[in-house]
C-alpha cells in the first residue's frame, strides 16, 4: 500500500503539555508543525496528572495567548506548608522570592486550553494540523537532512517528511527508542515506594498546599477547587488499588495529615484512584541529529517537587526559540545549545525533587538515625531564611540555573 506523503518543517510526536505547547509556539512565530497523536482527544483531555504550574509557566502559557481559562479558574498560591511532629510551618514563597508564586491548575486543563488553541476553538485563530489516534508510529532517517515520520491513520498509511522532529511523545514513547542505545547515556535511580492518590469531593484540609513528614509515611494535601481535593499517601510501589478501599485511604490519611489544633481532614466520595510508581530518569543528551527530545521522553522527576510539566515546558521553550532562530534567521546555534541548556535545568529540578523526596518520606529498614536527620532538615528548613528562601526558590522555579 503506497503512503500518502506530507510536508512539514516540524513534526511533533505527543499531544501532551509539551507537544501541544510547542505547536502553539511555532504557529505564533508563523512556522509549519503537524502534531500527532496515538490516543484519541478525549483520552488526552482526561488523563489527571500533577497541576502545580511555576511562575514562568503561567507567564509562557499567557505569552502564548493560551492562559485565559487558567488565570480565571487557578488557584494562585502564595506559600505553602510543611508539616512534621503534628504541626504546620508556612513557607512564605512570596515573600521569599520577590513576588513569583505558583498557580494550582490541572496539567489535563492546560491540554484543553492549547487544543481548542490549535483547532481554533473558544476564539483562537487556530494553528496546524492536529491528528489524534494515528497508529503504527515510528519515526525515520533522523540522522539524515530530511527524517520522516510515518504512521496510519483512518486505515491510510502516511509518510510527513520534515525538516526537524519533536519526541514529546512521554516516556514509553516510540521516540527515544529511535535513537541508538551507543548514542545516548542514561540515568535512573527507582524509589522504593509510590504514592497512592485520590481524587475527592471534598474540601482541601487548607488554602495551600501540605507536605506531611510521618511515622507512618509521607503524605500530601493539595487541591482542584474549593471543593475538590487531590491527596497522597505514600505506599509500597507494587501496591493494588484494591488494597486500598476507601476506608483505608481515609484512615491513613487522617493519621498523617490531622493536626491537634485544626479541624480534621474533611472527607467525602472518591472519585478516582491510583498507584504512581517513583523514579528519576535522564537521557543525554536530549538530541540526535534532527530529533530532539522533550518532556518525559527525555527526564523523569518524582512528583514530591512538583517539576514534571514544567520542565516540560521548560524544554519547549528553549526549543521553540531555537526552531524560530532557524527559520527567521537561519541560525542554528540555538538548536545546537538545545541539550545542554536544558539539562542544566534538568539536573538542577532532579536534584530538588530528590532532596524533598528524601527529607518527607519513610525509606524501608530506615533506622533512628535517618529519621533524626530528616527531622533536624525540616526544622532547620523551616526555621533558617535561607534554608526556606532556597526551597521557595526552587519551588517557584528558577530564571537561571
Amino acid at each position: 500500500m503506497s503512503a500518502h506523503e506530507g510536508r512539514t518543517a516540524v513534526a511533533i510526536v505527543g499531544a501532551g503539555p509539551a507537544g501541544l505547547l510547542l505547536g502553539r509556539l511555532l504557529d505564533q512565530a508563523g512556522v509549519d508543525s503537524v502534531i500527532l497523536e496515538r490516543r484519541d482527544r478525549a483520552y488526552v483531555e482526561r488523563r489527571l496528572r500533577a497541576g502545580v504550574l511555576e511562575q514562568g509557566t503561567v507567564d509562557l502559557l499567557r505569552a502564548a495567548g493560551a492562559g485565559e481559562r487558567m488565570d480565571r479558574e487557578g488557584l494562585v498560591h502564595e506559600g505553602f506548608f510543611l508539616q512534621f511532629d503534628g504541626v504546620r510551618h508556612r513557607i512564605p514563597m512570596t515573600e521569599l522570592t520577590g513576588g513569583r508564586s505558583i498557580t494550582v491548575y490541572g496539567q489535563h486543563e492546560v491540554v484543553k486550553d492549547l487544543v481548542a488553541a490549535r483547532l481554533g476553538e473558544g476564539g483562537h485563530a487556530g494553528g496546524g494540523p492536529l491528528h489524534f489516534e494515528v497508529g503504527d508510529l515510528s519515526v525515520h532517517g533522523v540522522d539524515a537532512d530530511g527524517p520522516t515520520v510515518r504512521f496510519t491513520r483512518g486505515g491510510e498509511a502516511h509518510a510527513l517528511r520534515c525538516d526537524y522532529i519533536a519526541g514529546c511523545d512521554g516516556f514509553h514513547g516510540v521516540c527515544r527508542r529511535a535513537v541508538p542505545a551507543d548514542a545516548v547515556r542514561t540515568y535512573e535511580r527507582a524509589y522504593p515506594f509510590g504514592w497512592l492518590g485520590i481524587l475527592a469531593a471534598s474540601p482541601p484540609a487548607t488554602h495551600e498546599l501540605v507536605y506531611a513528614y510521618h511515622d507512618r509515611g509521607f503524605a500530601l494535601s493539595s487541591m482542584r477547587s474549593a471543593t475538590v481535593s487531590r491527596l497522597y499517601v505514600q505506599c509500597a510501589p507494587d501496591d493494588a488499588v484494591a488494597a486500598w478501599p476507601d476506608e483505608r485511604v481515609w484512615a491513613e490519611l487522617h493519621a498523617r495529615l490531622d493536626t491537634a489544633d485544626g479541624p480534621p481532614l474533611a472527607e467525602g466520595p472518591v472519585l478516582e484512584k491510583g498507584v504512581t510508581a517513583m523514579r528519576s530518569f535522564v537521557t543525554e543528551p536530549m538530541r540526535y541529529g534532527r530529533l530532539f527530545l522533550a518532556g518525559d521522553a527525555a527526564h523523569v522527576v518524582p512528583p514530591t517537587g512538583a517539576k514534571g510539566m514544567n520542565l516540560a515546558v521548560a524544554d519547549v521553550r528553549v526549543l521553540a526559540e531555537g526552531l524560530v532562530a532557524c527559520y527567521r534567521e537561519g541560525r542554528t546555534d540555538l538548536l545546537d545549545a538545545y541539550s545542554e541548556t536544558c539539562l542544566r535545568r534538568v539536573w538542577r529540578a532532579e536534584h530538588f525533587s530528590w532532596w524533598m523526596t528524601s527529607m518527607l518520606h519513610r525509606f524501608p529498614g530506615d533506622d533512628a538515625f535517618g529519621q533524626r536527620l530528616q527531622l533536624s532538615q525540616l526544622r532547620y528548613t523551616c526555621a533558617s531564611v535561607a534554608a526556606a528562601t532556597s526551597l521557595a526558590e526552587n519551588y517557584v522555579g528558577l530564571d537561571r540555573v
